[in-house]
């Protein structure tokens, strides 16, 4: 589709725009995802997933800040395009600790307003959809005692308390300005509350080159934070909390665990790296139970 034609039909009230794709940070490669710089104003343009949308319309739309506005929807032949607020800001991936409690702050005010809600009827991106995923990733793992430990992990995965969590909150769906902003909604859900916290954090290392920095106190301490201001006030202990965490960290490990295996690529250092991480995980696991 031409994206001209696209911004044409969003009747932005001029004729003077500029078009700059937006890059993935992984690899380079373009996103269906466009900054739309006009006289007046800047906007996000992005090729819609139907996750995304019956987010915003179910949750997201009830929220004043954190997560970027959004401003009209369009749908051309069998494609959903939505204009968005632009959020100037750079993102995590170079974690400090100011920037890591905003994040950790933001998410918190979402999980306790969404704490325990309703599921809604035939929602797209269900509880029990996230549940068989995460099963499945378990039969990859080619060995027995992570996929005990793994077996727990779902155990916790089904009774944990749920609220609404971004499936996907690695660093750079993130951007931090005077606050911080969570973007990419696509997969979200009402899931254990644990998911996006973890996901945050997990695969951070302190190393200088690291895709996701972040020093081992700033973790630390952001673990304790998350738990005094969100799970402590929900009546959940430290030592249930800090257990549920650590398998909720297996599960992050063992997605390219599970990659290795299905793509028969076990020589390549991510799966060795976090074979190796996981293996450690799970005997420190055994010692706690």
């Amino acid at each position: 589709m031409d994206i001209n034609l696209i911004i044409q039909k969003l009747n932005l009230e001029t004729d003077n725009y500029q078009i700059e794709p937006f890059k993935s940070e992984e690899d380079g490669s373009n996103y269906e995802v466009w900054k739309i710089i006009t006289d007046k104003h800047t906007f996000v343009l992005k090729k819609a997933k139907n996750y995304e949308l019956s987010i915003y319309n179910i949750f997201l739309k009830q929220l004043t800040s954190s997560v970027p506005h959004l401003y009209k929807t369009i749908k051309i032949e069998n494609d959903e395009y939505v204009l968005m607020e632009y959020i100037e800001g750079h993102t995590m991936s170079k974690c400090d600790l100011d920037s890591l409690i905003k994040v950790v702050d933001a998410l918190i005010k979402i999980q306790k307003k969404f704490w325990k809600v309703s599921e809604p009827d035939n929602f797209m991106y269900s509880f029990d959809k996230t549940f068989e995923s995460r099963k499945k990733r378990g039969t990859y793992l080619n060995d027995s005692e992570l996929a005990k430990a793994y077996s727990k992990f779902l155990e916790y995965y089904e009774k944990l308390p749920r609220t609404l969590c971004h499936d996907d909150l690695l660093p750079f769906n993130v951007l931090i300005n005077d606050k911080a902003w969570i973007i990419d909604w696509e997969y979200a859900g009402i899931m254990p509350y644990l998911t996006s916290f973890t996901r945050l954090i997990a695969h951070s290392e302190e190393k200088e080159d690291a895709f996701f920095y972040m020093k081992d106190a700033d973790k630390k301490y952001i673990i304790d934070y998350y738990y005094e201001h969100l799970a402590k006030e929900k009546g959940i202990t430290y030592q249930e909390y800090q257990l549920a965490l650590k398998y909720f960290i297996l599960y992050e490990y063992a997605e390219w665990i599970m990659l290795g295996v299905k793509y028969d690529n076990k020589e390549s250092l991510r799966y060795q790296e976090y074979f190796k991480k996981a293996k450690q995980l799970v005997k420190e696991l055994q010692y706690e139970n």
